[in-house]
């Protein structure tokens, strides 16, 4: 295995890795089922497929490459799928996006169920 062939893997993996914490990230720190959606499908989708092109161009010219690629045609799809499914169902409920100029604060976001919990002094308590 060549250097440049083992390096294009490292940095396949490297970025699928990178775009798979991003969109982790995202998903808890973002304020919204529909901007949850949106890094979902967008960075999960980039983070699984550098991913599988590395695992493709690990295994070389076989069998389980093709189902790699097989598979990474799957996410392509399905994955931008789910959340559009996702973003049309929190749109059919009235979900409201969150705006700029919300006046809703992470201690009622996170009553609401769509934001992180609290600290004892958001919610008036005293400190320990």
């Amino acid at each position: 295995m060549s250097t440049l062939h083992t390096g294009a893997i490292v940095v396949c993996l490297g970025l699928g890795l990178f775009f798979t914490l991003v969109s982790t990230v995202g998903v808890l720190r973002l304020p919204d089922v529909f901007s949850r959606a949106h890094t979902a499908s967008q960075a999960d989708t980039l983070g699984a497929g550098f991913a599988l092109a590395g695992t493709a161009l690990a295994l070389g010219v076989q069998s389980p490459t093709v189902k790699t690629v097989l598979l990474l045609v799957f996410i392509f799809v399905t994955n931008p799928t789910a959340a559009h499914a996702i973003a049309r169902s929190a749109d059919a409920e009235e979900i409201e996006a969150w705006t700029v100029d919300d006046d809703r604060d992470d201690a009622t976001l996170a009553q609401a169920g769509n934001g992180p919990e609290p600290s004892d002094e958001e919610l008036g308590g005293e400190e320990a």
